[in-house]
């Protein structure tokens, strides 16, 4: 069972890197600001620096999600609990990022350790518990996010307008190829036309052909360079937190079983986090980075930085927030302000995070009682 505890939870940490591990840096690629692959490459690092820095600075996370109040403690006894547990939400999450869906690992956590617990428990599930120390931090993170986001960025607007800070775009000029449309009677006449004119066009450049710009300068500092390194640092910040936030919830399950150390513990996670990122994130980053909202840098940092500011505060309170609630959260805020929210994705994904808890209850359920059996 320490073996397939080992297997199972470096599984939940692939899974999770697989879904997770973008989220902080998708607004660097939505941007503009830069590509797929320094963008992931940057996630992997500062989101690995979190994963290590949690086993000093959420203690609080490991004890949530440990279950212990959740269900009995002869449940968490059970060398198969934890493992059906993480099991089930690996599963849940890595069908997810197969599909693009953004949806949270925590979440998933939350489900499986419903479903496995009620199964494994003839008293149930803690529902009290339930309630205050994990729904209502995942039902209040999102809508958090949203006010945060939407309240800040029309202050960073007034700020930027007050130094005299202007966005520029840019006119594209080139050829467009049309069909004439002439009424020629003569077969002859007709015969020598091409098929196709071209014909000189004249276009205001989009954020997906043309990236916007900051022209002015802070203190003898341009301003574009100023907000392209406050937007890698955001995003650094970001990964750091979700890094801070999802490492000590994964190794929480390990701990139980009391396979490593602590240490050792963290990371392993954290390795199998980083891999899952490097390796299975694309899916997941095209959503996010361009099908939420078009954003521009100055948009993207502000997201960033309501992300980062209230996963890192949840992390330290020991409130389990899902760091993808918040970051979606936050892009929805944006997207509603600056009137580009592509609403159908964003249902989209709403409805992916509705059927999460139910879907991973279930396999956690099935994976316990298979666990069980096998035991026996």
């Amino acid at each position: 069972m320490a073996l397939i505890a080992l297997f199972v939870g470096f599984f939940l940490a692939y899974a999770n890197g697989s879904n997770d591990n973008f989220k902080g840096v998708a607004t660097l690629f939505g941007s503009g600001t830069t590509n797929y692959r320094r963008a992931l490459l940057w996630a992997t690092a500062t989101t690995f620096i979190g994963s290590i820095a949690a086993l000093i600075l959420a203690q609080g996370l490991v004890a949530t999600f440990s279950g212990k109040g959740l269900v009995p403690d002869a449940v968490l006894m059970q060398q198969s609990f934890p493992s059906a547990v993480a099991l089930s939400a690996a599963i849940t999450v890595i069908l997810a990022s197969r599909l693009g869906f953004p949806i949270s690992t925590t979440h998933a956590l939350t489900g499986a350790l419903v479903g496995a617990g009620w199964l494994a428990s003839t008293t149930g599930v803690n529902l009290t518990r339930l309630g205050t120390h994990f729904l209502l931090p995942l039902l209040i993170s999102p809508g958090l996010a949203i006010l945060l986001a939407s309240a800040v960025y029309p202050m960073f607007r007034f700020g930027r307008e007050k130094f005299g800070i202007t966005r520029e775009s840019c006119l594209c000029i080139g050829q467009e190829e049309l069909q004439p449309a002439l009424s020629i009677n003569n077969a002859s006449a007709m015969a020598t036309l091409p098929a196709m004119a071209a014909f000189p066009a004249l276009t205001l450049g989009s954020t997906t052909s043309c990236q916007q710009r900051y022209t002015g300068s802070i203190v003898g500092i341009r301003a574009q360079a100023l907000l392209d390194s406050a937007h890698w640092l955001s995003a650094a910040i970001v990964s750091f937190a979700r890094g801070l936030n999802d490492t000590p919830k994964i190794a929480a399950l390990l701990l139980v079983v009391g396979a490593m150390r602590p240490s050792l513990t963290i990371g392993f996670v954290a390795i199998g986090i980083a891999l899952g990122g490097l390796l299975n994130a694309r899916k997941v980053a095209t959503t996010l980075a361009h099908r939420v909202t078009a954003m521009n840098a100055g948009q993207g940092f502000t997201a960033n930085l309501a992300t980062g500011l209230i996963v890192i505060f949840a992390s330290r309170l020991g409130l389990p927030v899902s760091t993808t609630h918040v970051s979606c959260g936050a892009l929805f805020g944006i997207g509603t302000i600056t009137r580009q929210a592509h609403w159908k994705t964003i249902a989209t994904i709403l409805l992916a995070w509705v059927t999460t808890l139910p879907l991973a209850a279930l396999f956690g359920a099935g994976t316990f009682f298979i666990l069980e059996r096998f035991r026996l």
